[in-house]
């Protein structure tokens, strides 16, 4: 069963129904019960980061999921819920992340070409490092995913495991260890995001 974790950010029917159309039991949430039963961990968001982590962290699920972490449950961060995964972030000001992932979280403005639009909407490439990550053992180089954000991962080259171009080379996906982000949505990204949701499903 995969636990997504509910701490009152984010729209996941989309993400719901794609778990069911791949055949996973997915269920949202906040009891600590359900996700200590949990094989896989899902951690979604949108929004503005300052506010998700301060309800991440006044719901308690912010120490159970780093609880869970610990003891090596796969996770898999979905856009807000990948930035999240990051010691920082500068959105607004400076906020602490989970501290998951080596790096912070920074405006791709200034950072993409003048005529590029941001935030960036749309389909984009991704490139994968020299060695594929588990979560991509169904994607060929250049599989295409759909991006909604404004923040970018930075200064996390060692945890990198996807990019893609918009202009200037961006970070699309991080891993470390258990912990898994990607900046897409593939509950919106078509057969692409159902291949990367069923190989998280088989870790």
């Amino acid at each position: 069963m995969i636990a997504i974790i509910d701490y009152g950010v984010g729209n996941i029917f989309s993400l719901e129904s794609s778990l069911r159309y791949i055949g996973a039991e997915a269920i949202l949430t906040k009891d600590p019960e359900m996700i200590d039963r949990a094989e896989k961990l899902i951690l979604p968001g949108v929004g503005a980061f300052g506010d998700a982590a301060e309800k991440l962290r006044n719901s308690g699920m912010a120490e159970l999921v780093c609880r869970q972490i610990k003891e090596r449950k796969p996770l898999l961060g979905i856009c807000l819920g990948m930035q999240l995964l990051f010691e920082k972030s500068f959105e607004y000001g400076e906020h602490r992340g989970l501290g998951l992932i080596p790096g912070s979280v920074r405006t791709m403005e200034g950072v993409v070409p003048e005529g590029y639009k941001v935030p960036h909407i749309g389909w984009n490439r991704l490139h994968f490092t020299e060695k594929k990550s588990p979560i991509f053992r169904y994607l060929s180089e250049g599989d295409f995913v759909y991006f909604v954000h404004t923040y970018y991962g930075t200064d996390c080259e060692s945890a990198t495991i996807a990019t893609t171009d918009y202009g200037a080379e961006l970070t699309a996906a991080v891993s470390a260890d258990n912990v898994y982000g990607v900046q897409f949505h593939p509950e919106k990204s078509g057969e692409t995001g159902m291949k990367i949701l069923k190989a998280f499903c088989e870790l």
